[in-house]
């Protein structure tokens, strides 16, 4: 493989080689490319007897060849429970499309992580950075980044996965609604993100992207667990009208902050919530935990959303 060896005190190869079995070679994957949009279809109620590991869940995902090296170069509290990364990346052909995830190789630690990737593409053209959010958990590279992770720790990055937003000068404008459960914000702020860059352009430059809005549905248990709000709101006020957003939380016991309340709703998000968005050039972007996903999924076939409009990425 190109780009196999990394200088963190570990090669790739031999990290995968205990991983053989469930780790396809690059031959072997079903490599899924698609200039804009990729859709995954909804399969049901997920039927398993054990939880798989980051490799298994994503074998016949995409999978980019570069590896490249990173150093930790930022580290912040999100939540409680999440601490949240800033990776200086070493390899400058490394490119990722809003969406996409990041195996996360770990010198000294035999399992690889899979973690989402949480900034837009344009922060790492511009100044080659990446952000990551992980949850604290026991799995050994969420523990790791929880426990052992300094500034200037090393790791090793490769991207994958085939739930993305990219479009592309000249496309026709879409509408976007996107919805999150818990850590499932990851993928989708990166897509917001990614569209406030794409809308910044379109008004500085003209140079023929064309953006519809998009509308953030997010839910927590509490406030306090709903990551990146102040950027959310940022958002909003960078782009009135165009970025809109609605949090609901559904086991709030605490007060509600000022800036926060006029944009937060207590409850699940309703088929109500989400029938207005209902149109031919809408598209529906889902992350959370599987029975979200199929939950939301149903909800939005109920109200006649063609199911090549939706979009997801079921993690846990």
């Amino acid at each position: 493989m190109a780009h196999a060896t990394i200088y963190v005190g570990f090669t790739v190869p031999q990290l995968l080689r205990g991983a053989s079995r469930i780790f396809p070679t690059h031959s072997a994957l079903v490599v899924l490319r698609h200039s804009a949009f990729c859709y995954c279809t909804v399969n049901g109620t997920i039927k398993s007897k054990r939880k798989m590991d980051h490799l298994e869940r994503t074998a016949n995902n995409f999978r980019q060849e570069i590896i490249s090296q990173a150093k930790v170069c930022g580290m912040t509290n999100e939540s409680e429970r999440v601490k949240r990364l800033r990776l200086a990346v070493a390899n400058k052909d490394f490119t990722f499309k809003a969406g996409q995830w990041v195996d996360f190789f770990i010198p000294g630690v035999s399992v690889v992580g899979g973690f989402s990737i949480c900034s837009s593409p344009g922060l790492l053209e511009r100044e080659g950075i990446l952000e990551l959010a992980v949850k604290h958990s026991v799995h050994p590279p969420a523990h790791w980044i929880h426990t052992e992770c300094t500034l200037d720790s090393e790791v090793a990055l490769r991207v994958g996965g085939d739930f993305f937003f990219d479009p592309q000068p000249g496309d026709s404008p879409v509408k976007l609604v996107l919805i999150a459960g818990g850590v499932g914000i990851n993928p989708l702020f990166s897509i917001l993100l990614h569209i406030a860059d794409l809308h910044g352009y379109q008004e500085g430059k003209g140079n023929g992207y064309k953006m519809g809005t998009v509308k953030l549905y997010y839910s927590a248990k509490n406030t306090s667990e709903l990551l990146f709000k102040k950027n959310i709101l940022g958002l909003m006020n960078a782009f009135p009208g165009k970025i809109t957003c609605r949090f609901h939380v559904t086991q709030q016991s605490s007060q509600i902050c000022k800036e926060l309340e006029p944009h937060v709703t207590e409850g699940r998000i309703s088929e109500k919530d989400l029938e207005e968005h209902v149109s031919k050039d809408t598209l529906w972007y889902i992350c959370g935990p599987p029975p979200m996903i199929e939950s939301i999924s149903k909800l939005l076939s109920n109200i006649g959303v063609p199911r090549n409009c939706v979009f997801f990425e079921k993690w846990w």
